[in-house]
């Protein structure tokens, strides 16, 4: 059951990830938007809590630096006031 559950998860974030850069490629959101990087953080936390129980070391790399880069996303992006 928590197999599943956490399988589940992991699909939802891959589902934020594609949905975000989909938008992005479509022009209907800019990477410069919050929305983009904060839906790239939530995928990709997502995906690593599905990790947990089907541990694979290149995939936990990778989401931890996808991670990393949305939070520097987050706190580096353009002001506009």
């Amino acid at each position: 059951m928590l197999l599943a559950l956490l399988r589940a998860i992991g699909l939802v974030g891959v589902g934020f990830i594609l949905v975000a850069y989909f938008a992005n490629q479509q022009r209907w959101l800019s990477s410069e938007d919050w929305r983009f990087p904060a839906a790239n953080l939530f995928g990709s936390l997502l995906i690593l809590a599905s990790l947990i129980v089907e541990w694979n070391t290149p995939s936990v790399v990778i989401e931890i630096c996808w991670i990393a880069i949305s939070v520097y996303g987050l706190f580096n992006r353009p002001r506009t006031d």
